[in-house]
C-alpha cells in the first residue's frame, strides 16, 4: 500500500515525474493499492494507453482479495460485541502494555535524584493523573513547598492545518520556541527537577537537560508508569533508537536519509542508564 498524496506532496523522489508516470512506477514496483487518494482515471488511462496491462490490475486484486478470505472477512464480516468487549481492554493486555511502557523508558540524566524517595513533596505538571503520585509522595500546589518539581513535556512541533492529515501528526521545528522555552525554565529552575518528555520526534533538549537534575524520555508511557519509575518500582530499561540533536543547526545540515550523522548529539544511540 503506497503512502498518501503521491500524486502530489508526498511523491519524493520523483517529484520530476508526472502523476501518470509515477503511478505506472508504482506498479512495476509491485504496489497493490494506493493509500489515501482515489485516482482511478490515472489507472484507467495508463490501461486504455497500453501502458498498463489489465492482467497487472489482476494481479493486485487477487492478492488483495486472497488475504481477505484468508482473513474470512467474507465469511464472516461482522464483529463479535460481547467477544470484543471481553478483549478489548483486558486487564492483562493492559498489565502487559505497561511493562513494556516502563521497559522502553530511557533514562538520559540521573544527578543522584532518582529514584525519588516515599514521602518526598512534588510540585508536578503535565501529569493529568496526580493520584499515581500521591500513592507515592505528596503532591503540593506551590512549586516552593516542593523538594521535587516533575515536569511532563511533549516534543515541540508546527501546527499545521494544511490537509486533513496533517492535524494527525505533528512536524515542523524539533526545538521549543522562546515563549516555550521561557514557560519550562520558570518552572524547572526553582527546585531540583525531573523532567520527563514524550519523545514522538527527536527533540531538542540542550537547555532542558542543563537545567534539570534528571532527564527521562517515554515513548507513550501512562502517568502511572511514570509515577512508578520516579520511585523506583519500575526500572527505566530502554536505550535511545537515535541521536538526539543539540542544535537546530545540526539537524538542518544533517543528511536526511543517513544515519548517525548529526554533529556533536546530545546524546547518542544506544544511550540509557539505570538505577
Amino acid at each position: 500500500i503506497t503512502d498518501s498524496k503521491i500524486s502530489g506532496a508526498r511523491a519524493w523522489g520523483v517529484e520530476h515525474l508526472t502523476v501518470k508516470e509515477r503511478v505506472k512506477k508504482v506498479f512495476d514496483a509491485g504496489c497493490d493499492q494506493f493509500g489515501g487518494e482515489s485516482i482511478p482515471e490515472v489507472i484507467t488511462a495508463l490501461v486504455n494507453e497500453g501502458l498498463l496491462p489489465e492482467e497487472r490490475i489482476d494481479e493486485s486484486v487477487k492478492r488483495v482479495l486472497r488475504d481477505k478470505f484468508i482473513l474470512g472477512l467474507f465469511d464472516d464480516p461482522y464483529v463479535d460485541l460481547e467477544k470484543a468487549s471481553k478483549i478489548a481492554g483486558k486487564p492483562e493486555f493492559r498489565r502487559k502494555g505497561r511493562i513494556a511502557q516502563g521497559k522502553s523508558t530511557v533514562l538520559l540524566k540521573n544527578d543522584n535524584i532518582l529514584p525519588l524517595k516515599k514521602g518526598t513533596k512534588i510540585y508536578v505538571e503535565g501529569m493529568y493523573d496526580t493520584e499515581a503520585l500521591s500513592s507515592y509522595g505528596e503532591v503540593v500546589s506551590n512549586p516552593k513547598d516542593a523538594d521535587v518539581i516533575v515536569k511532563r513535556l511533549r516534543t515541540p512541533f508546527d501546527e499545521r492545518t494544511d490537509s486533513f492529515i496533517e492535524k494527525f501528526f505533528h512536524q515542523g521545528r524539533l526545538y521549543y520556541n522562546e515563549e516555550e522555552m521561557k514557560d519550562i525554565m520558570n518552572v524547572i529552575s526553582k527546585k531540583p527537577s525531573v523532567v520527563i518528555v514524550n519523545l514522538e520526534r527527536p527533540a531538542i533538549l540542550k537547555e532542558i537537560n542543563n537545567a534539570s537534575s534528571a532527564l527521562m524520555v517515554e515513548f507513550g508511557a501512562e502517568d502511572v508508569v511514570v509515577a512508578d519509575l520516579l520511585f523506583g518500582k519500575k526500572q527505566p530499561m530502554g536505550k535511545m533508537p537515535f541521536d538526539l540533536p543539540s542544535t537546530w543547526e545540526a539537524v538542518l545540515n544533517q543528511k536526511e536519509d543517513m544515519p548517525f550523522d548529526t554533529k556533536d548529539p546530545l546524546y547518542s544511540f544506544g544511550d540509557g542508564l539505570r538505577y
